[in-house]
């Protein structure tokens, strides 16, 4: 994996759990929009439009650098728009990116020929 394919694997990473946070943020300021005098929405509707597209564009660039599948691209994709789904990509994508420095290790002290 080259450098530019690894940060920008890293920066989707990064953004996810963010993401995911201000996703459910945005969800609970609804309720209490509805239910008390506390209108929060207007900001975390914001925060979490800017980290939201953030992802879409950081997803778009991963996808071609890696030359994901569409399945797999999908799934990143479909995690972004689920409220606790950007947890599950974090990790996902965390897991992926020790396997591939695992990988790259054992290649290069000669291992495995992966």
């Amino acid at each position: 994996m080259d450098l530019k394919t690894a940060s920008a694997l890293r920066r989707l990473r990064l953004v996810s759990a963010p993401e995911a946070i201000s996703f459910l943020l945005l969800l609970v300021c609804s309720v209490l929009k509805r239910t008390t005098d506390f209108n929060a929405v207007p900001v975390m509707g914001m925060v979490h439009g800017v980290l939201f597209i953030l992802y879409v564009l950081f997803w778009a660039d991963a996808w071609n650098r890696t030359k994901w599948s569409l399945g797999t691209a999908s799934l990143y994709f479909v995690l972004s728009v689920l409220p606790t789904g950007g947890f599950f990509a974090e990790r996902k994508l965390r897991r992926a990116a020790e396997d591939a420095v695992i990988a790259s290790r054992a290649r290069k002290e000669g291992v495995v020929n992966a």
